[in-house]
């Protein structure tokens, strides 16, 4: 289970264990968004970019996984795959994309295996999201034995309040 480390807590994990969800389709949680700006590149200029993190529920554990959402009018297709697939867009009709809004929302997506090169110049694998499934797409996914929470964990350590100073 993921949790804060106190700081003397003990440790044990060392990494290189990283296992990732086979392919196929699978229930998402949006879990966290960031913004942040693209370099450009090819024909795409710099632009506003989403750093969109889901929870990806497989059938014994979940995954985190990262899309960026470069804010172009060329990829505008793949903001609407996104809002379709958490119901915020509806078929046919305008969107004004609300980023913070979409945090804890629900969907479905198709999830691949995407090979890269590590900075050791070894070869690695991980996870990457190919698809988005609209709200309204019939789509049977893999079943989750991880319980999925409806929302981010709030809870605050220690009694702590937040705005309390």
């Amino acid at each position: 289970m993921d949790r804060e480390f106190g700081w003397n807590d003990e440790i044990t994990e060392e990494g290189g264990n990283y296992e990732p969800l086979p392919e196929g389709d699978y229930d998402f949680t949006v879990a966290k968004v960031e913004r942040a700006r693209s370099q450009g590149k090819g024909k795409l200029p710099p632009c506003n970019m989403a750093k969109v993190t889901f929870d990806v529920w497989g059938a014994d554990d979940k995954r985190e996984i990262t899309v960026s959402f470069v804010l172009h009018s060329s990829l505008e297709w793949k903001l609407s795959q996104l809002f379709l697939s958490v119901s915020m867009k509806k078929h046919g009709e305008p969107l004004r994309m609300d980023w913070t809004g979409i945090i804890g929302k629900k969907g479905k997506c198709q999830v691949i295996i995407r090979k890269y090169v590590k900075n050791d110049g070894t070869e690695g694998v991980t996870n990457d999201i190919k698809y988005f499934y609209a709200y309204d797409e019939q789509v049977t996914t893999v079943s989750p034995a991880v319980a999925q929470s409806a929302t981010p964990n709030t809870a605050m350590p220690n009694n702590w309040t937040p705005g309390s100073f």
